[in-house]
């Protein structure tokens, strides 16, 4: 009986050579169980009492949430596809690390914003932690930077007609980046084998030039792509579930103006893993190392998250990308910090400015590197609005390519 049971835990932990393909019946035996038991966990964590019942199951869930995140195929082997496996992926790593922090609290989740009339109810309010990654209304999230709301919220109409808006925006914004990002080397970024951003061919300076402007391309479309997604989470929870818009706060608060990387990666840019980050690195070598073990194993835990999200596309990428480009935007925040213990004066203004363009612009480009040769440039945007424009856009994207390699001659 021991051994049905171990090589039934080895069958979960261990992933399949090939996915099976998403259907109704597949969900049923290797989706709902994660996803039931995580709701499961989220009920335990706001009743008192139940610290050891949590401890007990978390060894579980998070066998059945990489079972899940490993063994169906989101994409149904449709290359441009591909990018739902890493979405999973990402959410269900999430999910372990969660409901892992949920594990030891002593004490039970206590929220404080509901829909104006509602009932109090453990079950919805159990849906309402499952989905809130900010803690948005809850006593666990007083840490976490909520942008000032831009939205018009007088009524619910016009608040749900100007999301709609945003996200059919967003959605041929990213549409038209992403067609851009892939006119550049169409026979690497358009499959699933990937490529470099790095032509080899060209001088240094063009190349590192080249690779800066897909960096950039890549950069404000997972931008677009990231405010599209929340803009029809917010449509879903405002129009249908009835929330009201105050517990969908905006997500970003416009990271182009941003003047440190303190003010980038702690206010601007989106914080919806912030605590997924802090509980895997930031908690545990803070404890060790103080303050500077807090950042430093923060941005080490995005950058393993990210490098884990990429095996999930392509297993032969190396290593080494993410963790080192996550890791150096945490050696940047440091010589912000060290830069205000001398001077007294913080990191900011246009010279700040230029900073963190650099230093963002020059670690990233070893980000979107390791994303090109994992081949996540050939997914597509979910809902593309860009058709009627691509074909000028990659006319324009292949020509100024062209223009660079002129110049190398």
């Amino acid at each position: 009986m021991l051994d049905i049971d171990l090589s039934l835990v080895g069958a979960l932990f261990r992933a399949p050579e090939t996915r099976v393909p998403f259907n109704t019946s597949n969900v049923f035996e290797h989706v709902l169980p994660a996803s039931f038991s995580y709701i499961v966990v989220a009920v335990l964590v706001i009743l008192p009492g139940t610290r050891l019942l949590r401890i007990a199951v978390w060894p579980l869930i998070a066998l059945l949430a990489f079972h899940a995140s490993t063994y169906v195929d989101f994409s149904n082997g449709n290359t441009q596809l591909s990018h739902l496996n890493v979405d999973f992926g990402l959410i269900m790593f999430a999910v372990s690390i969660r409901t892992l922090e949920w594990t030891f609290l002593k004490e039970p989740l206590n929220r404080h914003l509901r829909p104006a009339n509602a009932t109090p109810s453990i079950l919805m309010d159990a849906f309402d932690l499952t989905a809130n990654f900010r803690g948005v209304g809850w006593n666990w999230s007083q840490s976490v930077y909520i942008p000032r709301e831009t939205r018009p919220t007088s009524s619910r109409l016009t608040f749900c007609v100007y999301v709609l808006l945003s996200a059919i925006a967003h959605s041929f914004f990213c549409s038209v980046l992403h067609s851009a990002t892939q006119a550049f080397s169409p026979e690497a970024f358009t499959v699933l084998s990937g490529g470099t951003i790095f032509d080899p061919t060209l001088p240094p300076f063009i190349r590192y030039f080249r690779s800066s402007v897909i960096t950039l391309l890549v950069g404000f479309g997972i931008y677009g792509v990231i405010q599209m997604n929340y803009d029809l989470g917010t449509l879903a929870g405002v129009a249908i579930f009835r929330q009201d818009p105050a517990q969908w706060p905006p997500v970003f608060d416009s990271p182009w103006l941003a003047t440190s990387l303190r003010d980038f990666w702690g206010r601007r840019w989106h914080q919806l893993f912030r605590r997924t980050f802090v509980v895997l690195g930031g908690w545990p070598l803070g404890l060790i190392f103080g303050r500077l073990g807090y950042i430093l194993g923060s941005f080490l835990a995005s950058g393993i998250v990210h490098h884990i999200v990429v095996l999930l596309l392509n297993g032969r990428v190396e290593v080494w990308w993410m963790p080192v480009s996550f890791g150096m935007m945490a050696v940047g925040v440091i010589l912000e910090h060290w830069f205000t213990l001398v001077t007294g004066r913080k990191v900011g203004g246009w010279l700040g400015r230029l900073w963190t363009t650099g230093w963002l612009l020059v670690w990233s480009s070893m980000m979107v590197d390791g994303f090109g040769r994992a081949g996540m440039f050939a997914s597509s945007i979910m809902f593309d609005c860009a058709a009627p424009v691509r074909g000028i856009v990659e006319q324009y994207a292949m020509a100024f390519d062209r223009l660079l390699h002129t110049y190398a001659l």
